[in-house]
């Protein structure tokens, strides 16, 4: 890009990215007990950003995962925004670890909600132990706990370890299709990042499909400060010629987003950090948007402005 074009350039960062409530708690959390000095580890990367964690890496953060936890004892550990299942919580009293629970409050109401439906008894059958002496759900008892979100990402671990891993996992329709049992009472709950639409198109195929004497119920669990990013992002992309989008790859909301950026505007691209910029993807372009993730920070997103900027 030559200069002439460059002074004609827009650049504008949206103002609607950037981290979420659950997010920004947990990194102020993290920002507190570092400046006291102290070692804290974190479980798992704190936010789905390779730049900020390694930001707070550098501040003294010290990131772990499960099997790791097992063998500390009298240490502070963080729990992020995503929330854990009860063993992490098991865990850490054995091993008196401290825990700094940052868990989102949106995800702590919506592992809540699934466990006490879990507990609730059907028909009135009360749940039996198993040989372990674990609560689990009486032989007689159909209904099924279906969560829509991504196999494996730690906020469905956590909200699947509310029911001792019996609740269903489904990411997409197809999914829907082929694992669940329509003949039996079914009470879907979302992954608090997912997509609306696509959640409320797996609603209409249960109800469509159900078994006559099923029962169906749905709880709208995902995040509206996430949910109201789709139609807002889906603007911002469309009053600029170029779409920066900047997110961890990692970052499951970050997808979505993105996806939806590349619908309404052709030219997005995604990238991790500044030095992924091709200053070619601006040849001819008046203006610039640049947007991310509720796992982006504003500094990244500043620091891609000013390397377009400087180049």
């Amino acid at each position: 890009m030559d200069n002439n074009n460059k002074k004609a350039l827009t650049i504008e960062i949206d103002s609607g990215s950037g981290f979420c409530f659950g997010v920004t708690t947990a990194i102020r959390k993290a920002e507190e007990e570092l400046s006291k000095g102290e070692t804290l580890y974190c479980l798992g990367d704190i936010v789905h950003n390779g730049m900020e964690v390694k930001r707070l890496e550098d501040k003294g953060l010290i990131t772990i995962d499960h099997e790791q936890l097992k063998n500390l004892h009298g240490v502070k550990v963080l729990l992020r925004a995503h929330g854990e299942p009860p063993e992490t919580y098991e865990i850490a009293k054995r091993n008196n670890i401290e825990i700094i629970d940052a868990t989102c409050p949106v995800v702590l109401a919506l592992q809540r909600r699934i466990k006490t439906k879990y507990e609730q008894p059907t028909d009135g059958k009360k749940k039996e132990s198993d040989t372990t002496g674990s609560s689990c759900p009486a032989k007689e008892k159909k209904a099924s706990i279906v969560i829509f979100g991504k196999n494996g990402h730690a906020e469905v671990l956590g909200l699947v370890g509310q029911t001792a891993g019996h609740a269903i996992v489904i990411e997409n329709l197809e999914d829907a299709k082929k694992k669940l049992d329509l003949t039996h009472d079914i009470y879907l709950y979302s992954q608090t990042t997912k997509n609306l639409d696509e959640f409320h198109s797996i609603i209409n195929y249960i109800q469509a499909n159900l078994s006559e004497g099923a029962t169906f119920q749905s709880f709208d669990t995902i995040c509206r400060q996430v949910a109201n990013r789709m139609p807002n992002i889906a603007a911002f992309a469309s009053r600029h010629d170029v779409i920066l989008f900047v997110a961890g790859r990692k970052s499951s909301n970050g997808k979505v987003l993105f996806k939806e950026c590349q619908r309404v505007n052709a030219r997005s691209h995604q990238i991790e950090s500044a030095n992924e910029i091709d200053m070619a993807w601006f040849d001819g372009a008046r203006t610039i948007g640049i947007c991310g993730a509720t796992s982006t920070p504003k500094w990244l997103m500043e620091e891609c402005r000013d390397y377009i900027l400087s180049h």
